[in-house]
This record gives structure tokens, C-alpha cells and sequence, in this order.
């Protein structure tokens, strides 16, 4: 089984960070493929900017080399719907995979992460794969970091005390470190944390490996079946001709 690991984001630190906890619980046989992003931002962090990610993520997935299914990682999802109704292998989302792993272990998830500016989008997220009713809450860091891809290590105990928070005032069953750059966190601190976490990285390749093991076939009908084809003009040649049926 091919996966791959594609960051819409353009710090190899981090797609590294995602590999690394990709490879930790991968089954014996998958092999873990990865990509980042060669322009765009460092990282995803506000609704103009998913925008951006979510197109590139189209055109890296349009140059993907054969694969059995890919996991978009970042949380958030940008492109993810559009992804889907686009090719033909499973897309998995790293918000998505995370979210709905959470609610198997009880009943509403909490998500921390490092930056307050990524809190309305997340909160978007959410309510675009109608989980709104199983999110106790949504809490960030406030203030600076000193490096994206040391971000966890700098914050961690900051980190660990706003899950605390999250379920002690808020209510949260299952916790999430939700951001690229806080894959790998999770396991770190589990017994830190009195509920269940639930890292993403981890969550988005055991389902992708369950979805791939279920064989399931491109839709033809329905809000994901492959859009009739249309010309283009300016696209990257891969992406124009997906988009043509001329692939």
C-alpha cells in the first residue's frame, strides 16, 4: 500500500515532523510517500491562505506518482471536498481523520493548537464535516513562537495545560493537538493529559489504510463524481489535463 503524505505548506521541518509520525504506526507493507508544498506559506493559518493551499494541493495530487490513497496534511483540509470529487483514489483529511477518531473514544473532543489566528478556520472546519455537536471547545496559544517546526517542544508545557482546561472547564471526552506541527505531541504527553489523545497524523494513515483495504470504487453519481470535462487555460499541464479527462 502507497500512501501519500502531501503538506500544502512549504516547511520541509514539518512534513518531516508528519513523516516521522506517519511511520510510527503504519502497517507492515505501507510504504509512506511525502510532499510539501514549493511555494505558498510556511504554514495554513487563515481562510485566504487555505485557499491558496487547497489549490496547490489540487496540482501536487494531479503530479502524484501511483498511489493507493493520500492523506491532506493539514489540519484544517483545505481542498479536501475538491480533491475528492476530483481523482479517483481515497483523500483523507487530516481534521477529518482526527475528528472522527475522537468521537470513537467519547463523546465531544477538544482541539488545542499553537496560534489564535487558526481558530476561526478550525471552527469552520469543523462545522464543514458537521461535527459542531461533538467540539466541546476550540483553545489556542496566544503570544509568539520562536520556530515552527520546534513549536511543540517550546510550548509543550503550555500545551498540556490548555487540554487540561479543555476538560476540565469545557467538558472535553478526547483530546486533539490539532496542527501540522504539533504531530508526534500527542503520544508524547498522553499520560500529562487525563482523557484520550488522538494524534492526527497517526488517525489520518490508520483510516486511510482501513478505506484502502475496503476497495471502494469512484463514484459516478451522487456530489463527488468526477466532473464532466472542461478546458483550462493557464493550470499546470497534470492538473489541466485531470480537468480535460485527458489524463
Amino acid at each position: 500500500m502507497r500512501l501519500l503524505l502531501l503538506n500544502p505548506n512549504t516547511t520541509e521541518a514539518v512534513t518531516a515532523l508528519m513523516r516521522e509520525s506517519a511511520a510510527a504506526v503504519a502497517a507492515p507493507g505501507t510504504e509512506i510517500l511525502t510532499a510539501t508544498a514549493s511555494r505558498g506559506v510556511p504554514y495554513i493559518a487563515t481562510r485566504a491562505e487555505a485557499q491558496i493551499g487547497g489549490a496547490i494541493a489540487l496540482e501536487m495530487l494531479a503530479e502524484a506518482p501511483r498511489i493507493d490513497a493520500a492523506i491532506l496534511a493539514a489540519f484544517g483540509d483545505p481542498g479536501l471536498l475538491g480533491a475528492r470529487e476530483l481523482f479517483d483514489f481515497p483523500v483523507i483529511g487530516l481534521a477529518e481523520a482526527a475528528m472522527l477518531s475522537a468521537c470513537l473514544l467519547g463523546g465531544r473532543f477538544g482541539i488545542v493548537t499553537f496560534a489564535q489566528a487558526l481558530v476561526p478556520w478550525y471552527r469552520e472546519c469543523v462545522a464543514m464535516h458537521g461535527l459542531e455537536a461533538r467540539c466541546a471547545a476550540i483553545r489556542a496559544l496566544d503570544g509568539r513562537f520562536a520556530s515552527l517546526a520546534e513549536v511543540q517542544a517550546e510550548k509543550e508545557d503550555q500545551l498540556v495545560a490548555l487540554a487540561e482546561a479543555t476538560v476540565r472547564e469545557d467538558g472535553a471526552d478526547v483530546l486533539i493537538f490539532a496542527g501540522a506541527p504539533l504531530s508526534g505531541l500527542g503520544p508524547r504527553v498522553r499520560e500529562r493529559v487525563p482523557v484520550p489523545v488522538v494524534d492526527q497524523v497517526a488517525a489520518a494513515v490508520k483510516l486511510a489504510e482501513a478505506v484502502v483495504a475496503l476497495r471502494p470504487r469512484k463514484a459516478t453519481a451522487g456530489t463527488l463524481r468526477r466532473p464532466a470535462p472542461k478546458p483550462s487555460r493557464g493550470l499546470p499541464e497534470a492538473l489541466a489535463a485531470r480537468i480535460a479527462h485527458t489524463d
